[in-house]
């Protein structure tokens, strides 16, 4: 017998006995998932966003298994009724969590904050973060460069050609936060998506003193201070040179959009989200 005929059967024999021993050990040592896991997972969007802070939505439901209640975890992505169907698997009662909508706190389209420089490094926003580069004279603006739309599942997050920033469209944002996480400056910011229909925020994360911060970004806030003095409800403070609205304040008036000079604080309607 040749020996290619016998190194085809010793392999064959190897090949063999590997299959058995494989096949023997999945029988005898497999570990048995808790059939829950599955069950809510069918339940979860399936975006694996990271939003709520595991790698996926597999991991979610593990960890909601073994901890046998979603007490201190959140799927934004998930409407109350599929919330309350995974927390009837756990054999518990959901609760309740407020829709949230992801707003990104800048206003700096290539209109308001002209480019004074030409980036030609990596075209992400967490590189240019680090090598501290853009092409603007903000530097806590948006770069533009689009981490935060990679990172929405939902397509609700793109860059606009126009304007040069990050778009979000209330209406397909599902307040999953992966967006939030992904942006290295941390300028989106999530809101309540319920009623009252209207919902205000400062779209300015500029520190800078005023004249500095107008200077680059026509629409920057300047920490003037008018719009927390015009709001009745104590909802607008200002810190650090900037505006910040409380959304658990603020009873929605518009006192505020119209007494702002630089047009910094801006609005969305929300009846149809």
């Amino acid at each position: 017998m040749s020996v290619i005929w016998i190194s085809l059967i010793i392999l064959a024999g190897v090949g063999l006995v590997t299959s058995v021993v494989l096949f023997v050990v999945s029988k005898f040592f497999v570990v048995e998932q808790d059939p829950r896991i599955g069950q809510i997972e069918k339940l979860l969007p399936g975006a694996n966003c990271g939003g709520c802070g595991f790698p996926g939505c597999s991991a979610f439901a593990a960890a909601a298994v073994e901890k046998g209640s979603l007490q201190g975890m959140a799927c934004n992505a998930c409407s109350s009724e599929k919330l309350s169907a995974i927390a009837a698997v756990l054999g518990k009662e959901a609760v309740p969590v407020e829709p949230k909508v992801a707003v990104l706190r800048c206003n700096g389209t290539c209109s308001n904050r002209p480019a004074v420089a030409v980036y030609q490094g990596v075209r992400r926003c967490s590189v240019a973060n680090i090598a501290g580069a853009g092409e603007s004279m903000c530097s806590y603006g948006c770069f533009g460069f689009g981490d935060c739309a990679a990172a929405c599942k939902f397509g609700a997050v793109t860059i606009c050609p126009e304007t040069g920033i990050a778009t979000i469209d209330p209406c397909k944002c599902t307040g999953c936060g992966a967006c939030a996480t992904a942006c290295p400056r941390g300028i989106i910011s999530l809101m309540p998506k319920t009623k009252p229909d209207k919902r205000y925020w400062v779209a300015c994360s500029n520190k800078e003193k005023g004249a500095i911060a107008k200077r680059s970004c026509a629409v920057a806030c300047i920490g003037c201070g008018k719009c927390e003095k015009v709001c009745s409800f104590g909802a607008i403070s200002v810190t650090d040179n900037l505006a910040l609205i409380d959304p658990a304040k603020c009873f929605q008036c518009g006192k505020c959009l119209d007494e702002c000079p630089t047009k910094a604080i801006q609005r969305y309607d929300i009846q149809n989200v």
